[in-house]
C-alpha cells in the first residue's frame, strides 16, 4: 500500500481511549479481568439463543468473537515485538462468526475460556518492556503503538459489554 494511504493514530483509537476510561494499559486490563468475571451467567442462560433483531450474533457468538479477535490480536503484537516484519492482513469477523461453533458451548465454557485467555493476554503484556510496548506498528492500511493493541482489545470487549446490555439484556424478562 502507498505510504501516503496509511492512516497514523486511525479514529477508532480515539473510541479505544474514550472506552477505557483513561486507564493505562495495567489497569484496563485488570478493569476488564474483574468484567468478565462480573458476567451475569444466569441472565445470559436465561436469554439464550435470543438475538434482538434477526442476523444478530447470540451471547455464545459474541463471547467467541472476543476470544477469538484477543487471540488475533495478541498474534499481531508478537510479530510486531519480535519485529518480524509482516504485515498482519485483515480478517472477516462475519465469516469467522458464521464458521463458530460457539452456539454448541455453554456461557459457562465461554466466560471461562475468556478468562483464560486474557489473563495470558495480560502475561504477554507484561512480558513486553517499555521500548516493546512503545513500538509503532505498522498494518495494511493504519498505525498505532503496540501498547494500543492491549487496549484495542480491553476497548472491544467494554464495546461488545455495552451492546449486550443496551440491546440483550432487555430479552430477559422473567415471568
Amino acid at each position: 500500500m502507498d505510504q501516503t494511504k496509511i492512516k497514523k493514530n486511525p479514529a477508532f483509537l480515539e473510541y479505544v481511549y474514550q472506552l477505557n476510561a483513561g486507564r493505562d494499559l495495567s489497569e484496563a486490563f485488570q478493569h476488564s479481568l474483574k468484567a468478565i468475571d462480573a458476567i451475569d451467567v444466569a441472565k445470559f442462560n436465561r436469554i439464550g439463543f435470543q438475538t434482538y433483531q434477526p442476523g444478530k450474533w447470540t451471547l455464545h457468538t459474541i463471547l467467541q468473537h472476543l476470544i477469538d479477535w484477543e487471540r488475533i490480536w495478541c498474534f499481531r503484537a508478537v510479530i510486531f515485538a519480535r519485529a518480524e516484519g509482516t504485515i498482519p492482513v485483515a480478517h472477516d469477523q462475519e465469516i469467522m462468526g458464521a464458521n463458530s461453533n460457539a452456539n454448541e458451548l455453554s456461557i459457562e465454557q465461554l466466560q471461562e475460556e475468556l478468562r483464560i485467555v486474557r489473563q495470558s493476554t495480560m502475561l504477554l503484556f507484561a512480558s513486553f518492556n517499555a521500548k516493546i510496548l512503545a513500538t509503532n506498528c505498522h498494518f495494511f492500511e493504519y498505525e498505532m503503538p503496540l501498547h494500543s493493541i492491549g487496549l484495542t482489545i480491553t476497548a472491544h470487549q467494554i464495546h461488545h459489554l455495552n451492546v449486550i446490555e443496551e440491546r440483550y439484556f432487555p430479552l430477559d424478562v422473567v415471568v
